[in-house]
């Protein structure tokens, strides 16, 4: 019996070693024929966990499923084996990703009420297209606004299980995700903590779908934000 779970559990760290994404229990099980229960699978998935507690690679959950990652003390030097810079996002990208995570379901119409300022299509398809947000269904109102949320992927990305771990907005901290432009990375958490007064206003209702889009950063026009279902 102890062989058995022996070699269950290198079959396990195998797989997840080999991955390169998270993968789920449900996943994990079908190794196996018959399947394993979810319950043993987290067992040993637990035990794999503390073996490799002592490691500069650790075993992690997060939203996703499972998966092997370098512990934040070594990715720094991780990072030199890719010279490619990474994503830059704008402060209307950062501010609007910020309130879908925390206020979310949200439209897009919401986002601007919070903001003061028009959501460009491009903020939105940005963080679409990075797989951070998705649209989750549309508001009952006239236009149908479709309501925005965020992802697994965003999650993973954050290295968390849910959203009951996000932290306090201006503790929030992405610095390994995002380099913003002409600021060293740590700038990243600053430009969220920038979004945190707006939240704390709540969410109005959506704005008309149908009206022209302004640029990014410009103040609604007054009928625009007049124009609420």
């Amino acid at each position: 019996m102890t062989d058995d779970l022996t070699r269950t559990k290198s079959i396990l760290e195998a797989a997840l070693l080999v991955a390169g994404e998270p993968v789920a229990i449900a996943q994990l099980s079908k190794l196996f024929d018959p399947p394993l229960e979810t319950d043993v699978i987290r067992k040993l998935l637990e035990d794999l966990r503390a073996a490799w507690a002592d490691r500069s690679v650790e075993l992690a959950q997060v939203a996703s499923g499972w998966r092997f990652q370098a512990r934040p003390e070594i990715q720094a030097y991780l990072e030199r084996l890719s010279p490619e810079k990474p994503p830059r996002y704008s402060r209307a990208a950062m501010e609007t990703l910020a309130i879908i995570a925390y206020q979310q379901p949200v439209t897009r119409g919401d986002i601007e009420a919070i903001r003061g300022v028009a959501v460009s299509t491009n903020v939105i398809k940005t963080l679409e297209d990075r797989q951070w947000i998705e649209a989750v269904g549309h508001r009952e109102t006239p236009g149908r606004p479709a309501l925005y949320a965020t992802t697994k992927n965003f999650l993973d990305d954050l290295g968390l299980r849910s959203l009951a771990e996000l932290p306090p907005l201006a503790e929030l901290d992405t610095s390994h995700l995002l380099e913003l432009p002409d600021a060293p990375a740590k700038a990243a958490e600053a430009e969220l903590a920038l979004a945190s007064p707006l939240l704390d206003t709540p969410a109005a209702a959506s704005l008309d779908v149908g009206a022209p889009d302004a640029p990014d950063g410009q103040p609604l026009p007054p009928e625009s934000n007049q124009t609420l279902h």
